[in-house]
């Protein structure tokens, strides 16, 4: 892998993601400029990044189901 492929896969596989002034989650820059295999490889990661997280949290959440769980609150 690439130095500029290993950027795009942490880029993407954060759980920050921008929001439409509408309100709606907006996919990352960085998945548009990775190939097939980059974004398999980039699902898969963020798969063994959220279990981390989620093992790391009291409750047992990943940053994406915290921030759901926000969104929902709100509503």
């Amino acid at each position: 892998m690439t130095p500029e492929e290993t950027l795009l896969l942490e880029q993407v596989t954060s759980a920050h993601r921008e929001r439409s002034v509408d309100g709606q989650v907006k996919s990352h820059p960085a998945w548009h400029d990775l190939d097939r295999a980059g974004r398999l490889e980039a699902f898969e990661e963020t798969l063994k990044l959220r279990k981390l997280e989620a093992a790391l949290d009291e409750r047992g959440l990943s940053t994406t189901v915290k921030a759901l769980l926000a969104r929902l609150e709100r509503a």
